[in-house]
């Protein structure tokens, strides 16, 4: 098969590694279910309280612990087992999928027990996701791997689309409480899916052997602030995550109050920014091999701070959708790059601490931003905030892509 032929198959990686095949299916089915609670949750908060701020805090809830848990979940995860751990954690989160589900469906949850529930979903996450990122390399080889990436976020994405609409349909029909039950029903797809790979003897073993999870931090940490390179990727992580993010916990709050949107609305603009997502996922994955990542890296990251000021500035619910799907374009887009950037770039022996650190600046960012969007969203109103927010991802982005060419040139 030859470059070029490969290099059009988005689907190539799939197809030639069967534990990378299972993973995919698996985790994409149980995504599906996890969109589905979030777009619920976003809803069911909005529905509790009536307050834009509190909407924000739960979305908060659920990334916060990436700041405090990801990286000490970094260190725990290369001493053991990715495999094995990923297992477990999901398990877990079974288990707190069913109790959501339950104390909803019986009426018996405020919104704090709500903030509680989703605390606790954050912090298997925050646990799950190191692994989880590291043991991509292991079901594929480096030549796969920025296509592995890029498929694994279009699966998020493909979940992105079908997640919303379904949730919107279910909430319709069959009430709030009954997102969460599928979404614990799914958990089992991804269960299923780890407990039949096999990996080859010596590739899952732990990469570190430190007693000391603080000397594993810091080892992580020196390693990154270090590396030029990898310092500046991380630092535009975080402008992204701190700017970019939040239009998606504010997105509730324009779909009612800006758009008039019910429900079911809120689910198709859900669905429009993952559409764009997968379609960036896709492109990146056809061209895995040649995809001249820096150039890309410029032009999508200045788009999508326009994009994210103009769904602010939009009073039209089809305008809304388009500017949302080029806003899950972009951002599919640097998401996929950078990771495949840092990926590429760091030593196997710390793997899952440096992709902790990532979750930890790319997720942990969030709540930070979500928490200020919310407070100043009750301020000056919604659109006026996401329209700003924008702006300033549009102008910081601009000038850190002219300060650092290297970002231009990786």
């Amino acid at each position: 098969m030859t470059t070029a032929t490969r290099s059009l198959n988005p689907f190539r990686t799939l197809v030639v590694h069967r534990n990378f095949r299972l993973f995919w299916f698996g985790q994409t089915t149980s995504l599906i279910g996890t969109w589905m609670q979030q777009v619920a949750t976003a809803w069911f908060a909005l529905v509790l309280t009536d307050d834009a701020f509190l909407v924000g805090v739960v979305a908060a809830a659920g990334t916060i612990p990436m700041l405090l848990v990801s990286l000490p979940a970094g260190v725990f995860a290369d001493r053991r087992r990715k495999l094995q751990l990923v297992r477990a954690v999901q398990s877990l989160m079974l288990v707190q999928a069913v109790a959501l589900w339950w104390f909803t469906w019986t009426n018996r949850i405020s919104i704090w027990g709500l903030i509680g529930l989703v605390l606790l979903s954050g912090i298997l996450e925050a646990t799950e996701i190191p692994a989880r990122q590291s043991l991509i390399i292991r079901l594929v080889n480096k030549d796969d791997l920025q296509g592995a990436i890029a498929l694994n976020s279009g699966g998020f994405n493909l979940a992105r689309i079908l997640g919303p609409s379904l949730a919107g349909i279910v909430i319709a029909q069959l009430g709030i409480a009954w997102c969460f039950g599928i979404n614990a029903m799914s958990y089992l797809a991804v269960i299923v899916a780890l407990s039949l790979m096999r990996l080859p003897a010596g590739v899952d073993e732990p990469g570190f052997t430190g007693n000391s999870t603080w000397h594993g931090m810091r080892e992580a940490l020196s390693y990154v602030r270090h590396d030029r390179s990898m310092w500046v990727l991380f630092r535009v992580v975080a402008l992204f995550s701190f700017l970019g993010i939040p239009v998606l916990s504010m997105m509730p709050v324009v779909a009612r109050d800006v758009l008039g949107m019910n429900a079911q609305g809120y689910g198709v603009l859900m669905m429009s920014f993952g559409l764009g997502a997968l379609t960036a996922a896709l492109a990146v994955a056809s061209q895995a091999a040649s995809v001249q990542r820096g150039r890309i890296l410029t032009v999508t990251s200045v788009i999508l701070g326009l994009a994210v000021a103009g769904f602010g500035a939009s009073r039209s619910p089809w305008l809304s959708m388009g500017v949302l799907y080029v806003a899950g374009l972009c951002m599919m887009a640097n998401n996929s790059l950078i990771n495949g950037l840092i990926q590429i770039r760091m030593p196997d022996a710390m793997r899952a601490r440096v992709m902790a650190l990532y979750t930890t600046v790319y997720i942990g960012m969030h709540p930070i931003g979500s928490a200020v969007a919310g407070w100043f969203a009750r301020q000056v109103g919604v659109s006026a905030t996401v329209t700003a927010m924008g702006t300033l991802l549009f102008i910081a982005a601009a000038l850190a892509f002219r300060r650092y060419p290297e970002l231009r040139n990786a």
